[in-house]
């Protein structure tokens, strides 16, 4: 029997990138870390079919061409989760286009199995949002801060990294290239 290393490319759920992360100024520490770890094929990133339509809008050709470069996945309104994601980002219901994005966006994350990241509330300044809401929801889908991403898939290479290294060491094979690298 042998036992093989894993991959470079962990095995975790795609991770789903909100709108506010597009990240077209190169600007957010944390995001640009996901994208190097998505262009070293450690992870993958999709982007929801609403969070690409919504940075679509405004023509800022920046922001386009950057939502222009993901996989994007479509959405629909009429999805049985629909509902329960509204309720419990919004108790009196999405009232207009943004709530009712923000809505698509989280059912299409758990629809998808994925992992959304957003930037989207949970602070002193705005407290609900889906950050702010997420405990609602962890039943439907895993929902995280940009560090908190950045922090999970370090976990993940640890992880991977500390296994080869035993397996390296238990039958006598060569560590990949990339071990500690990433």
């Amino acid at each position: 029997m042998t036992i093989q290393m894993n991959p470079r490319l962990l095995y975790i759920p795609v991770l789903y990138i909100d709108t506010n992360l597009i990240n077209a100024r190169q600007k957010l520490p944390t995001v640009n870390q996901l994208e190097k770890w998505f262009k070293d094929e450690v992870i993958l990133i999709n982007l929801p079919s609403t969070a690409y339509g919504e940075a679509l809008a405004g023509n800022n050709a920046m922001r386009t061409r950057k939502a222009n470069q993901q996989i994007y996945t479509l959405t629909t309104s009429y999805d049985p989760l629909y509902s329960k994601v509204e309720s419990a980002l919004f108790p009196e219901g999405a009232h207009n286009d943004n709530q009712r994005n923000d809505v698509k966006i989280v059912c299409d994350a758990a629809k998808n199995v994925a992992i959304l990241v957003t930037g989207d509330g949970g602070s002193k300044t705005q407290p609900g949002g889906i950050l702010g809401n997420r405990d609602k929801l962890r039943n439907v889908v895993r929902i995280l801060s940009p560090d908190e991403a950045v922090a999970f898939v370090r976990e993940k290479i640890r992880e991977r990294d500390e296994f080869n290294k035993q397996i390296a060491e238990q039958f006598g094979y060569e560590l990949p290239p990339w071990t500690g690298l990433d």
